[in-house]
């Protein structure tokens, strides 16, 4: 049985090997470790094998974690990846480190204002829906700038770069041309005066399409934890 050690060591040496593919420098590609639905005890397994930033979808199982992980608060990083509604953002503005899922200006604007003023500036990054799916989560890639250009100005908040979860594709071609779309939407958003540094893209299925599209950080959880638990059902 492997441990999350091991699997750590295997999720970055495959990181290393898709950036000597696309001739890139592996220290330019971040590996985020995303801890939903293992408990405290695999984030704590994980931060001793040298991880630090760990990504968690639901708001309320990542504040029960980092409340649980109290002691390791200054060495973790907590990024929240999944869709946010209006009535969590002060918990992500006061807890969080990161915030993937800004798609709309509302709720740029309520981390802005929630974001306690002794903390450091959240950092944030705007999802984007790049192939179009009706029912997802994401600001379509023509009004991604606009988004952009009014989100750097808001204060208390850092803009970072783009995120974007496309619907999963048969192989690697397919999987690169659908980044490379999200990769099309930063590059027209830096070229346009408006400085980032980050293209989240990736996960355990694809991350190597993800870097040789240019993906600055992978978001990884099943290649490092393990499958996830199944949910309990319940009948009558």
């Amino acid at each position: 049985m492997t441990t999350i050690r091991d699997n750590l060591q295997q999720v970055r040496a495959r990181v290393v090997k898709a950036c000597t593919a696309a001739g890139r420098d592996a220290a330019g590609v971040q590996l985020l470790a995303v801890s939903k639905t293992f408990g405290p005890e695999a984030v704590r397994e994980a931060r001793a094998a040298g991880q630090r930033a760990f990504g968690e979808n639901y708001v309320q199982e990542g504040l029960s974690k980092i409340e649980a992980l109290a002691d390791l608060r200054a060495e973790l990083e907590w990024h929240c990846i999944g869709p946010l509604q209006s009535n969590k953002t002060r918990s992500v503005a006061e807890h969080f480190d990161w915030v993937h899922s800004v798609d709309r200006l509302k709720i740029a604007q309520r981390l802005s204002e929630q974001r306690p003023a002794g903390l450091p500036p959240l950092q944030v990054c705007l999802q984007v829906n790049v192939d179009g799916g009706a029912n997802k989560s994401g600001v379509p890639p023509e009004e991604a700038l606009a988004l952009a250009r009014v989100v750097a100005e808001l204060p208390r908040l850092r803009l970072r770069g783009i995120m974007a979860i496309p619907e999963p594709a048969p192989d690697f071609v397919a999987q690169r041309a659908l980044f490379m779309r999200a990769a099309a939407v930063f590059d027209q958003i830096r070229e346009a005066g408006v400085p980032l540094d980050t293209l989240s893209l990736g996960m355990s299925a694809d991350l190597e399409a993800a870097i040789a599209a240019g993906s600055t950080m992978v978001r990884v959880g099943t290649a490092i934890f393990g499958g996830r638990p199944q949910p309990i059902t319940r009948s009558g």
